[in-house]
C-alpha cells in the first residue's frame, strides 16, 4: 500500500512540495485539495506531470463509499473500501444543533466487547491519521460541505475501533483535523469513547485537547461488567473512575458515562441505583443507550418502558442523564454491524 496524502498536514505538505523540486505554492492546492474531499487525480490547477509523481507515491483515493444506507429516520450509515482493501464504517447523523459523523479508527477491534460486532473478526490493523480524516472529508464534501461551510459540524470517534488502542494516530488525526485553514473541526466538537484503557487515558489528560471523554461502563461491578467487556479484567471501575476524575481536574471537562442497557444483564432498577451510588457527586453525565441487537452475540434490547424506569432513577438520584435516541436501528447502526453483513456476504466473515 502507497501512502496516504491526507496523513501530511500544511507543514509536512510544504516539505513535500519541496523535496519533490515544485514551488510553495502547490503545498496550499495540495491541502485545499485534500480539504475538499478531492482524490490526487481530482485536485484542480496540479500540473499532468505533477500528479504522476505524486501517484507514484500516495494513493490517489485513501477511502471510497461503497455502500449507503439510509434509514427512515434521516440517518445515514456508510461502508467504506480502504485503498487496501479493508473495509471500515461510519455513521452521519443530523441533529437541531448540527451533523455528527460518526468515525472507525481501527479495521476491526481486539477489545472483545460482547455487544459490539465490530469486534467479530478480531483487530486487522489500526488506520492512519489520513484514514481517519479522509471519512470526515469525503461526508462532507458528499453532502455539499466545504471547509468553510462545513456539513459535518461534530465527530465521534465510536466507529469500529478502541481510539486509545491507536493512540498516537487518533491525536495526530485530532489536531489535523483543527487545523486552521483546513477543516477546522474544534476538539471541543470532537467526542472520544473508550472501554477503559487507564493509562491512555492519563496520558490523553495531558495532551492540552478539550475533548469530549466518553467511557464505556454498561455495569457496575468488575465481575459483572467482565462479563459483556474482557477489558475488565485489566482495568478496574475503580481506576476508570480515578482517570476521570484526574481527566476532569486537567481539563476542566466532565465527562460521559455510556450505558448500555441488556435485557436480563444490566437494566434493572437495582443497577440503576447502584450506579447512582457509584456516581453520586461526579462531575459526569451519564448516557442511557437501549442495545442495538447483535444478532450474533445473542444480546437485546431492554424494552422502551424499562429504559423510561431506570432513567427516572438516575435522574430522581441526583445523576445527570440522557436516554439516546435510537438512531439508524433498521440499518444496523450499531458499530460493526453493516461491516459484519458486508464479510460475511462476500465470504471474509
Amino acid at each position: 500500500m502507497k501512502e496516504i496524502l491526507a496523513d501530511y498536514n500544511f507543514t509536512e505538505l510544504k516539505r513535500l512540495a519541496e523535496e519533490m523540486g515544485e514551488r510553495p505554492f502547490r503545498a496550499k492546492q495540495l491541502f485545499d485539495g485534500v480539504m475538499r474531499g478531492h482524490d490526487i487525480s481530482g485536485i484542480p490547477a496540479l500540473p499532468a506531470a505533477f500528479v504522476q509523481r505524486l501517484l507514484g507515491r500516495f494513493e490517489d483515493c485513501a477511502l471510497k463509499i461503497v455502500k449507503t444506507l439510509i434509514s427512515s429516520d434521516g440517518t445515514e450509515k456508510y461502508l467504506y473500501k480502504l485503498a487496501d482493501g479493508n473495509i471500515i464504517e461510519g455513521v452521519f447523523m443530523r441533529y437541531k444543533y448540527g451533523n455528527t459523523l460518526c468515525v472507525s479508527t481501527q479495521a476491526g477491534c481486539r477489545m472483545g466487547c460482547k455487544f459490539c460486532a465490530s469486534t467479530l473478526g478480531g483487530l486487522v490493523r489500526n488506520l492512519t491519521p489520513g484514514e481517519m480524516l479522509s471519512q470526515v472529508l469525503k461526508v462532507n464534501a458528499l453532502h455539499g460541505g466545504t471547509p468553510a461551510k462545513r456539513q459535518v459540524t461534530n465527530v465521534v470517534l465510536m466507529g469500529s475501533g478502541e481510539p486509545l488502542d491507536n493512540y498516537g494516530n487518533v491525536i495526530k488525526f485530532v489536531r489535523d483535523m483543527a487545523a486552521e485553514g483546513g477543516i477546522n473541526i474544534s476538539p471541543r466538537n470532537v467526542s472520544l469513547s473508550t472501554c477503559g484503557l487507564v493509562p491512555r487515558m492519563y496520558d490523553l489528560a495531558e495532551e492540552g485537547l478539550p475533548l469530549n471523554l466518553t467511557v464505556s461502563l454498561h455495569n457496575v461491578t468488575d465481575e459483572e461488567r467482565a462479563r459483556t467487556m474482557p477489558v475488565a479484567r485489566a482495568y478496574k471501575i475503580e481506576d476508570i473512575l480515578a482517570a476521570c476524575a484526574n481527566y476532569f481536574a486537567k481539563t476542566g471537562r466532565r465527562y460521559i458515562f455510556e450505558y448500555s442497557l441488556i435485557a436480563g444483564e444490566n437494566s434493572d432498577a437495582a443497577h440503576a441505583r447502584a450506579l447512582v451510588k457509584l456516581l453520586k457527586g461526579r462531575p459526569c453525565h451519564v448516557n442511557l443507550i437501549r442495545l442495538n441487537d447483535v444478532k450474533e452475540r445473542k444480546l437485546s434490547a431492554a424494552t422502551e418502558r424499562g429504559a423510561q424506569e431506570f432513567l427516572k432513577i438516575l435522574t430522581e438520584g441526583g445523576i445527570s442523564a440522557t436516554l439516546r435516541r435510537r438512531m439508524g436501528a433498521d440499518i444496523g447502526g450499531a458499530c460493526g454491524q453493516l461491516r459484519a453483513g458486508y464479510l460475511g456476504e462476500n465470504g471474509n466473515g
